[in-house]
């Protein structure tokens, strides 16, 4: 499961959240040229269950960029992938105001949002607000969690099924908030112990992943994350 942010330009980038296109067009050759195809979280969720996840590899881009619709829907429709988009229905049109001083990129409005469903994209939330639910109060973690499913599903017409934690951050409290709003996974970076279907660990992938580096990650990827959960079943059996 690969974790990208914006694709523009990735100068002046501190956080190192940015891959240019003509990066991410080398990349998703790569991919396709080893015989992977990037998907969806859902879809491959749904194909780890049926047993039939060989040559997937989930694409997901955080924090809903309008940079996504303009750059990188493009690549991914000129090399058969889809992709999920965990966007901020509280913060539409609006700017990645918590990554100062980085450089200030728009996020997707609501059309935004919708023509990247419309164009056969998962639409996640990642939240309302890009806070950290580890700190957050109960009221806040309702809202983060609740609330950003409802307005997206007044966006898309489909209530989301992923959620993704903002900066990756997880504990118990927050996973369990993410459990009892409705989604069916939650991505994160490092879930460590928590790893399972509501912490999903990811590979981060930046402009400097050239197809070497993605060569070792992929080799890597499998000694350093734990096992991930094959199915939905259990989550739903616990509901």
């Amino acid at each position: 499961m690969l974790m990208y942010h914006s694709v523009g330009d990735p100068m002046d980038d501190p956080y190192r959240v940015t891959v240019s296109p003509a990066r991410l067009d080398r990349q998703l050759r790569w991919l396709r040229g080893h015989g992977l195809t990037g998907v969806s979280m859902t879809e491959l969720l749904r194909a780890r269950e049926l047993g039939r996840a060989a040559g997937l590899v989930g694409l997901t881009f955080d924090d809903g960029y309008a940079d996504f619709t303009e750059h990188a829907l493009p690549l991914l429709r000129r090399h058969g992938c889809t992709a999920t988009v965990f966007a901020l229905p509280g913060l539409l049109g609006g700017a990645n105001d918590w990554d100062r001083p980085g450089p200030r990129k728009p996020l997707l409005t609501a059309d935004g949002i919708r023509e990247a469903a419309r164009a056969g994209m998962e639409i996640g939330s990642h939240g309302l607000l890009h806070r950290d639910l580890t700190t957050a109060d109960e009221e806040t973690l309702h809202r983060e969690t609740h609330h950003s499913r409802t307005l997206l599903r007044d966006i898309t017409g489909r209530a989301p099924e992923g959620f993704c934690y903002p900066y990756g951050t997880v504990d118990p409290r927050a996973a369990e908030a993410v459990r009892t709003a409705g989604y069916r996974y939650a991505c994160a970076t490092g879930a460590g112990p928590l790893t399972g279907m509501y912490a999903l660990p990811r590979v981060h992938i930046g402009e400097r992943d050239t197809t070497w580096r993605l060569r070792v990650k992929r080799a890597l990827h499998p000694l350093r994350r734990p096992r991930t959960p094959r199915a939905h079943r259990a989550q739903r059996e616990d509901r």
